[in-house]
């Protein structure tokens, strides 16, 4: 039996830049943080007592004996792609799938590493992360870029930089200290519903190509943002007064990110005494995060107090094998397989 623990992440500054039809031309970069929320991907090999060959839990419960029957994209095309036989799969979420979090690549960061564990096979972070986004991107055919694959292997206060030649992560030197200010200053909400990403990106990408310029301030945002935090002489409020900004700025790429209610809520925050902030993911809904003095934050709450507020801290560990259990289990192929 193998469990993987993965984190979710929340992007900061940079979001849209990681996408290829935007790096590959221009460059791109990313700011981002993964925090003490995870899911749990618990893998083993199904004893052979039952009818079915395969059992899957996540939002749903499968029972197949092939990888044609298994509805959920990721694990089918995982399974399929891995070789994987008479397994039984487990998904558990600290948080709700499709709130902009990065959850499904959190999942299938953390279902390749539990694969790859059971099959007695070592895979370093950056391989999960190629993995992950080969899975998703081009197996699954999902729209959307490379972040989330990558923050969630890796884990940790990042900046990742994207070019035609791959990305680079490079950790945010700052301190004990100041990283703790900084996360005192942030709080998170859930608006209460949320959408399928994908089907934002899609509708982002397509403006994308009349946003250039938009998503170029966002890039050189990344810069601005990194100075802010690694110069101990600068407030960390800058930091929120630029959070802002670039969820203004965001907004004009594609009318799918942002909605009425949303937009009315981030308003109150802002009125009740909060800096800035910005919706995480692709939008459409989710969780809000905001930047507030401490001596607002009971005001931006009670403002919010139809929302649910959500503490967390920050992390570096990314994904991570929790416990490991090796088995001595000969699998059977599917029929035809």
């Amino acid at each position: 039996m193998i469990i993987t623990q993965t984190p979710f992440r929340m992007s900061f500054f940079g979001g849209g830049t990681d996408f290829a039809g935007f790096y590959n031309e221009h460059g791109g970069a990313v700011l981002s943080t993964t925090f003490d929320k995870y899911c749990y991907v618990t893998v083993r090999h199904l004893p052979r007592f039952f009818d079915y060959k395969t059992h899957l839990t996540y939002s749903k419960t499968e029972q197949v004996n092939s990888y044609e029957e298994i509805q959920h994209p990721a694990i089918r095309n995982a399974m399929q792609w891995l070789d994987m036989h008479e397994i039984r799969l487990t998904y558990e979420s600290d948080l709700p799938a499709r709130s902009g979090l990065g959850t499904s690549s959190s999942f299938a960061v953390g279902m390749l590493s539990a694969f790859y564990a059971l099959k007695g096979q070592y895979a370093d972070k950056r391989k999960l992360a190629d993995d992950a986004i080969y899975l998703e991107r081009t197996l699954c055919n999902e729209a959307g870029g490379i972040q989330d694959q990558i923050a969630a292997s890796f884990g940790g206060l990042n900046r990742i930089d994207f070019s035609q030649d791959g990305y680079k992560v490079s950790p945010i030197i700052i301190s004990p200290e100041r990283k703790r200010e900084l996360n005192s200053h942030l709080m998170l909400f859930f608006t209460g519903f949320s959408r399928f990403s994908s089907d934002i990106q899609k509708s982002t990408e397509k403006s994308m190509k009349d946003k250039t310029q938009q998503l170029l301030e966002m890039y050189h945002l990344v810069d601005d943002a990194e100075k802010i935090l690694t110069n101990k002489n600068t407030s960390l409020d800058e930091f929120g007064k630029l959070l802002d900004y670039t969820w203004k700025l965001k907004r004009g790429i594609s009318s799918g990110i942002s909605t009425g209610s949303i937009d009315e809520q981030y308003d109150r925050a802002m009125k009740a005494g909060a800096l800035g902030g910005k919706l995480l993911g692709a939008g459409g809904g989710g969780f809000l995060l905001f930047y507030v003095p401490l001596e607002k934050q009971q005001q931006v709450r009670e403002a919010l107090k139809d929302q649910m507020y959500v503490p967390f801290k920050f992390e570096n560990d990314g994904n991570k094998i929790i416990f490991y259990q090796p088995e001595d289990f000969k699998t059977v192929s599917y029929k035809g397989q």
